[in-house]
């Protein structure tokens, strides 16, 4: 048995018959989705562990590439209550939220809640609404909750925003505020299709939407439950100081104006744990850290002007950090 260095004492590992029942419901659901979206399982299990990690994903890509499908197939594949917003710019924040109305028979105000009271929320192209719109979705998405009028409302469990939007040279964007980047867990690109998916696409999808073909295979307990059971996925003492090496070099890289924030430190662990129950293990190893950080940490730099002209990236930029920051040695101390 091993001992969790910070406490001294035996960590509670996750239970293997759910975690079993964790990988097989994940299973239906990728499948589910990889009937819709062809040649992008990555990009799909990348989706699956930010659900697990209670985590809210940002798709970024040119329009076309699939970006809105991958997020309504994954609603679509939950038994929960779904809500889409189309982001415009004259969309207000009292339309994500919700408002107070006076109720004339009532003699009264009375909350209509708005769009983002559901399971899944999904934001199409997020940034084409204005910056005070999108700061509507701040306190949702760090705190699981609305205040309108002085009154706080809780919002749904599970609660996640799968939010599209297209590159900031894209006429008609606002860049997304460095507060609102830093509340999604991990940024995916679509990226083209290669040339086999394609003709697969144009074979099965120009007849007929796939989407309506799709039934649910997991409800909203269900997922719920599915996270507790990540919850108890094991990190090792030497594994939690690796992650925080690595949001250090961030911050300390000669590129980097802004680096990561402790946020983006946790939900590296958070997305770590549940890739590690993906694969069926009570525990997260210093391979799940590295595979995750690119997409995790990549989209909350700022880099230097210097860098930036330059031409160098924030991909690149975490991939030097991996490069350079010392692996621990064991992973269950």
């Amino acid at each position: 048995m091993t001992i969790d260095g910070a406490t001294g004492t035996a960590p509670a590992l996750a239970d293997p018959d759910e975690l079993a029942h964790l990988v097989h419901t994940a299973a239906q659901i990728r499948s589910q989705v990889e009937t819709v979206i062809e040649g992008k399982a990555d990009v799909v299990r990348t989706a699956l562990t930010v659900m697990l990690a209670e985590g809210h994903l940002l798709i970024e890509d040119v329009p076309g590439v699939g970006k809105t499908m991958l997020a309504k197939t994954l609603a679509r594949s939950l038994d929960c209550t779904v809500r889409r917003i189309q982001f415009t710019p004259d969309l207000l924040p009292g339309d994500v939220t919700g408002v107070s109305v006076f109720n004339q028979e009532a003699r009264d105000f009375e909350f209509r809640p708005g769009a983002v009271f559901a399971n899944v929320v999904l934001g199409d192209e997020i940034n084409r609404a204005s910056p005070k719109t999108q700061s509507a979705l701040l306190e949702c998405m760090e705190e699981r909750q609305v205040t309108v009028d002085g009154t706080t409302y809780e919002l749904a469990s599970p609660f996640m925003v799968i939010a599209t939007q297209n590159p900031v040279e894209m006429e008609g964007t606002y860049p997304l505020p460095e507060a609102q980047r830093d509340r999604f867990m991990a940024r995916v690109a679509m990226g083209y299709p290669d040339t086999r998916a394609e003709m697969d696409m144009l074979a099965e999808h120009a007849a007929a939407n796939p989407i309506d073909d799709l039934s649910p295979v997991a409800d909203a307990a269900l997922v719920a439950r599915l996270v507790d059971v990540v919850r108890t996925i094991h990190v090792a003492a030497p594994v939690r100081q690796y992650a925080v090496d690595i949001a250090n070099a961030t911050r300390g890289h000669n590129d980097v104006r802004l680096g990561a924030s402790p946020r983006a430190t946790l939900h590296l662990v958070r997305a770590a744990k549940a890739a590690a129950a993906l694969d069926d293990r009570d525990h997260v190893l210093p391979d799940d850290l590295q595979a995750l950080a690119p997409v995790v940490l990549a989209h909350r730099l700022i880099l230097t002007a210097d860098a930036q002209i330059a031409g160098r990236t924030t991909d690149s930029v975490v991939a030097d950090v991996l490069r350079r920051v010392a692996v621990p040695a064991s992973a269950r101390v």
